[in-house]
């Protein structure tokens, strides 16, 4: 069936794949395919206006139907959808932190621009779910952020078609059709985040503490210094911490930590997949004198799952409405 499509239409129907499955989770690539059917509605003036019509409503609906499968998802299933996505991701667990403080301060209004960050999108539309927004206004606004996203897609793909069919020939020219090109390329900054994600993650291996070893020293009085690095939102969603645990802004993590003494032992934990969060902390640590810095293995849940004691994280409803995440005192 495919073979019987003319190049245009195939054009705005990769465009309508690639933002459908984007909103799923998938790492495709969705601004070369709208720029090329924006290029494609262009240089076809007979048909140009059906086409980036039929490119740009489809391609939002496909947008928005993902979007609201994940909405579902984050409202019933809460957290463990974040935590789910944070280990999927190709990017840092950082990304669902750096959410999650954008998702604070700017609210559902977030999705607005999500898309143009990149990994923003792919967190911030489950967090909305999370936070129990109404759907009517979880859909008006990330109706506008797709459209938003996908119209810029297709104006850049309008605006420089001769640059794009020229770069279609140079291509054809080299054995290369748009397809290969574009799985080379997807493969590549596949490969790249990969490596480096390991690169990471065996360089602080071998220093990390297992949850055996950090409650051994608590019960035998000579407990690190233990550092919670969640966000508050994440805290929120999980009030529970480890014994003696601290808490820290990593916005402010210099002027946080400037009066722990460099030579103190310091555990930091996490709730994500491969203590991620943590482990750049640690490294973030170790470059500002900090030489005895190990991330907890298995972060919070490994605690959890050992059966030792947590301590309830407070949380304090202000005057003007907002929600502060403390520490509560310990019995």
């Amino acid at each position: 069936m495919l073979h019987t499509l003319t190049p245009d239409l195939l054009a705005a129907l990769l465009a309508c794949l690639c933002v459908t499955a984007a909103s799923l989770g998938m790492p495709v690539p969705t601004l070369p395919a709208l720029i090329y059917a924006g290029s494609m509605a262009a240089l076809a003036p007979q048909s140009g206006l059906a086409l980036g019509a039929l490119s740009f409503g489809g391609a939002v609906a496909g947008g928005l139907i993902g979007d609201s499968i994940w909405y579902a998802a984050g409202r019933r299933h809460g957290f463990r959808v974040l935590r789910l996505l944070c280990r999927l991701s190709l990017s840092q667990d950082s990304c669902v932190r750096r959410t999650e403080s954008f998702f604070a301060r700017r609210g559902i209004r977030i999705l607005l621009v999500a898309r143009f960050v990149p990994g923003l999108s792919v967190v911030s539309v489950p967090m909305s779910g999370v936070a129990a927004v109404p759907f009517s206004r979880f859909a008006l606004h990330d109706l506008f952020g797709v459209m938003l996203w996908v119209g810029a897609g297709l104006l850049a793909g309008y605006l420089f078609a001769d640059q794009v069919d020229a770069l279609l020939l140079m291509l054809q020219h080299f054995g290369l059709g748009l397809g290969a090109a574009v799985l080379l390329v997807l493969a590549g900054f596949i490969a790249y985040r990969w490596v480096r994600r390991r690169r990471l993650l065996r360089a602080l291996e071998m220093s990390r503490i297992s949850t055996d070893e950090l409650y051994a020293l608590m019960s035998a009085g000579a407990a690190p210094i233990v550092i919670d690095v969640r966000s508050p939102e994440g805290r929120a969603q999980d009030p529970w911490r480890i014994p003696g645990a601290r808490t820290v802004d990593l916005d402010r993590l210099e002027h946080e930590i400037e009066q722990l003494t460099r030579k103190a032992q310091v555990v930091l934990y996490c709730s994500c997949p491969n203590e991620i969060s943590a482990a750049v902390v640690a490294k973030r640590m170790r470059a500002l004198g900090f030489s005895d810095v190990r991330p907890l293995l298995g972060g919070l849940d490994a605690w959890r799952a050992a059966g030792w004691e947590l301590q309830p994280v407070a949380t304090v409803q202000t005057d003007d409405s907002r929600t502060v995440i403390g520490i509560a005192a310990h019995d």
